[in-house]
């Protein structure tokens, strides 16, 4: 495998990382063209490292590899619980970088210095990232903000690091199990993506926007909102938020804190965003979460989220209650439903294999760490036998990982499962409610308006189908008279429908005009028709229940 000049430093780091954290046969294999001398590897001994120089050695090779220490971090399904801990510290303590490249990002962005635009710009940032850091100021109106400013020649330098990373993934996944069984480069790319929207303040300013909208409900829950005038995509100014992060809790804060109806509200909502709204935020670690002042949870940096469509909130609606109510086999069969089988599928074993961890983890309480984690071994058990689950079941499980240590510190007995249980049916109706909206309603209108103008002429092709002696059915009966009772309950059925599909559209248009007749508030002729199609729905279906049952008894005789 060849590599170009401008790439082989950064390659030789990565065999480097293999060799010292125990993984020599793949740097071998990396180093098979001659550019790697073994006299150049670690003095470290192999596999000899500690957790804690893997944290120090993703920092020095660069904001790349300090995000990909930060989504480790919240994945226990790939490392153990030291090197969780170790690269937990990237999440929110980063080096900064000079104030004076602040003030000229800050310049060449917003088009003025930062004394002429902001009444007070701290020099000192209040928190550091791996891709930007975040300055306390005021407006010239006095509000209270922060600016998140983009490091310096970040964009460049992850372009770079990406395609090193995708070369080495390649090529793993052309020469080892391993790269093969997880597809190393398609997790290459999403990551790639995912750190392309972070970049992009402009989307991020967009999404607090959407997010905030979408939580209005939620008394309890706060999304900062941008200041459009002084933002640009690599420059982001948005409202300040008092408070204190929900890792800077102490002891006796917590003791007067009403924690549990915060951890319910926090994962409720967080249900929401990913199973009704279909846009969540992705990465709620205790970082980015702080308790206001006023005792409410604050979401910040919604530079990653995740976006699902209708289909998948479906899906993932009944494996979260597939898993939280303990149902192993039906779990299993919905990770079979939405993956992708590859050559080496084995569905036997995911279905033993998911079934024995959903039943391993059941009535668990939130002390064993449950619906997330259960969630992402489901899709390490899928991967090793061949099933490829969507990146969004991963990214949901990632989340759900850290609501649930953020629910630890909120309250230590919250139970996400129950929280699930409890929170599915007002989930559903909301589900009901955004799928029966005004167009929806108008849409199906439409589609049953041209059912109807339409089956006059289909009526008509039938009767001179008929009458022409075109049409043949064929019928194999020993008795005439119950095919014709049987037409006879087809023809009724039918037409039943059409009445009450006709009372429904003429109570939809009389529901415009005003009358001194009303019912409940509206007018009382298209409510009478209402109540009446309803009434004669339901007398259907109870009459075609009991006459297929009574049908059935008679068959079986």
């Amino acid at each position: 495998m060849k590599l170009s000049a401008n790439y082989l430093k950064r390659y030789k780091e990565i065999a480097r990382l293999f060799w010292k954290y125990g993984r020599s046969d793949l740097a071998a294999q990396m180093g098979i063209d001659g550019a790697l001398d073994p006299s150049e590897m670690e003095p470290t001994r192999e596999g000899q490292a500690t957790p804690d120089q893997l944290a120090d050695d993703l920092e020095a090779m660069g904001p790349t590899y300090v995000k990909l220490g930060q989504v480790l971090a919240s994945r226990p399904d790939l490392l153990s619980a030291p090197y969780l801990n170790a690269l937990a510290r990237l999440q929110d303590k980063v080096k900064p970088f000079p104030y004076e490249e602040v003030e000229q990002i800050v310049k060449n962005e917003l088009g003025v210095r930062i004394s002429s635009g902001f009444s007070r710009f701290d020099k000192d940032p209040l928190a550091a990232a791996s891709l930007g850091q975040v300055h306390f100021a005021a407006l010239r109106d006095g509000r209270q903000v922060v600016v998140k400013v983009q490091r310096p020649n970040i964009q460049k330098q992850i372009v770079e690091d990406f395609e090193v990373l995708a070369e080495i993934a390649g090529f793993l996944e052309a020469h080892s199990e391993m790269g093969r069984r997880y597809r190393l480069a398609t997790i290459v790319e999403e990551f790639r993506l995912s750190i392309q929207q972070e970049l992009n303040y402009e989307l991020e300013a967009q999404n607090l926007i959407s997010v905030g909208r979408n939580l209005e409900a939620f008394d309890r829950i706060e999304i900062p909102q941008p200041v459009a005038d002084y933002s640009s995509s690599r420059v982001l100014t948005m409202d300040y938020v008092q408070g204190r992060k929900i890792t800077g809790i102490g002891p006796l804060a917590r003791l007067e804190m009403d924690g549990g109806p915060l951890a319910e509200e926090l994962f409720k909502a967080y249900l929401k965003q990913v199973l009704v709204d279909g846009l969540f935020h992705a990465d709620p670690h205790p970082g980015n979460v702080f308790l206001t002042h006023d005792g409410r949870i604050a979401l910040l940096d919604l530079g990653m989220v995740g976006h699902t469509t209708p289909g998948m909130q479906e899906n993932l609606l009944k494996l979260l209650m597939a898993v939280s109510e303990g149902k192993g086999d039906q779990a299993a069969e919905l990770v079979i439903q939405i993956g992708q089988k590859g050559e080496h599928f084995d569905g036997a074993e995911v279905r033993r294999r998911i079934g024995q961890l959903v039943a391993s983890r059941q009535n668990q309480g939130l002390q064993q760490i449950n619906v997330g984690i259960s969630l992402l071994e489901v899709s390490r058990g899928a991967a090793e036998n061949g099933l490829f689950v969507p990146g969004e079941l991963t990214l949901l499980g990632k989340t759900l990982l850290q609501l649930d240590e953020v629910g630890k510190i909120l309250d230590p007995g919250f139970d996400p499962n129950a929280s699930v249980r409890r929170n599915v049916g007002e989930l559903l109706s909301h589900r009901i409610t955004k799928d029966t909206s005004q167009a929806s309603v108008f849409s199906s209108l439409l589609e049953m308006k041209d059912f109807l103008g339409g089956l006059p002429n289909r009526l008509n092709r039938i009767m001179d189908a008929v009458t022409n002696q075109e049409l043949e059915v064929k019928v194999k009966a020993v008795d005439a008279t119950l095919v014709m009772q049987g037409f006879q309950k087809i023809a009724n059925r039918i037409t039943t429908g059409i009445v009450l599909a006709a009372l429904i559209i003429g109570a939809c248009q009389l529901m415009r005009i005003e009358s001194k007749f009303t019912l409940l508030g509206y007018p009382g002729l298209a409510i009478i028709c209402f109540l009446g199609a309803g009434s004669g729905g339901f007398w259907l279906v109870i009459s075609i229940f009991v006459q297929d049952q009574t049908t059935r008894k008679k068959t079986h005789r």
